[in-house]
């Protein structure tokens, strides 16, 4: 400001001194000398306002960022629980399916030794009966012996 003001009694002195001269001079220097003034004051209004919005920009940034971390920290925290639960229903699969595959190969074993049981005993039904046979023709009494062996205990087992 010490030089501003020095610089502005010098042109003032000079638009003095070329208004003594000629008069017109004189006034355009004046009107060039407050067109001068309110563009410098318009350029530092301008400054100021600048700087202000800068201050202000940079704080709302600030706050923002502290705002984005935290929601950063939470985001990945609630990705870490997620993981875990992941994690955790993963394993649970793996252990449902093989208690299922134990059971579905216990059942098929017991389905499997329910088949050969009863293969054994329909071969030794179908053996008794053949043994019966010929004692039931001869004199089982009436309905016994007709047609029983070709009852077919194997075939429908087997179906």
């Amino acid at each position: 400001p010490v030089r501003e003001d020095l610089y502005a009694q010098t042109f003032d002195e000079l638009i003095r001194q070329i208004t003594l001269d000629g008069p017109e001079k004189g006034l355009l220097l004046l009107r060039i000398r407050d067109e001068i003034r309110m563009t410098i004051d318009a350029y530092k209004t301008l400054y100021d306002s600048s700087v202000t919005f800068g201050v202000r920009k940079q704080l709302q940034s600030e706050e923002g960022v502290d705002q984005i971390e935290e929601r950063i920290a939470q985001i990945e925290q609630e990705n870490t629980q997620l993981q875990a639960k992941v994690l955790e229903l993963r394993n649970g699969l793996e252990i449902i399916e093989k208690r299922e595959n134990e059971h579905k190969a216990l059942e098929d074993k017991k389905r499997k030794e329910e088949i050969d049981f009863l293969k054994y005993q329909g071969q030794h039904l179908d053996a008794f009966l053949r043994q019966l046979g010929p004692q039931a023709n001869t004199g089982g009494g009436p309905g016994v012996g007709h047609g029983l062996p070709g009852i077919g205990v194997t075939s429908a087992v087997s179906k």
